[in-house]
């Protein structure tokens, strides 16, 4: 009876599904002028929309010229312009235009439910949040 209890508890464990990240996607808009992204969550970008600084986009969602070696994308200064909320999505207009030919990436950071105890154990680090860079080349 104890072992088919175990197996069902198990079983249950097993099959329960993780909460999924948002699916985070960009695109050019008014003529190539602009980025939005889309996929961010609403209740999320409503809060931040309503903070009075505006730069508080820029470190959330900045975008950044993709230099020629990929290896120093870390070290690109952020572009420069203005985010605003249209319709659940952010769109991003840079201060000079996009350059034709020129790829761009947005670096997204990932802000997960983690708890202390990962810093304090030592499985995570702090400065170290997980990120995903979204690319977007402008012809």
């Amino acid at each position: 009876m104890k072992k088919s209890a175990w197996l069902l508890l198990t079983l249950c464990f097993a099959c329960s599904q993780k909460p999924k990240a948002p699916s985070v996607h960009i695109s050019l808009i008014n003529n190539k002028q602009s980025v939005k992204f889309t996929g961010l969550d609403n209740a999320i970008v409503n809060e931040i929309n309503r903070d009075s600084v505006r730069e508080v986009w820029q470190t959330l969602l900045p975008v950044y010229k993709m230099p020629a070696d990929s290896n120093l994308k870390n070290y690109q200064p952020v572009q420069p312009g203005a985010y605003m909320v249209k319709d659940s999505a952010v769109v991003f207009t840079p201060d000079t235009p996009f350059v034709k030919g020129h790829a761009y990436f947005m670096r997204y950071y990932r802000f997960k439910g983690e708890n202390m105890w990962d810093y304090i154990q030592g499985r995570k680090r702090l400065g170290n949040v997980e990120h995903v860079d979204l690319v977007v080349k402008v012809n």
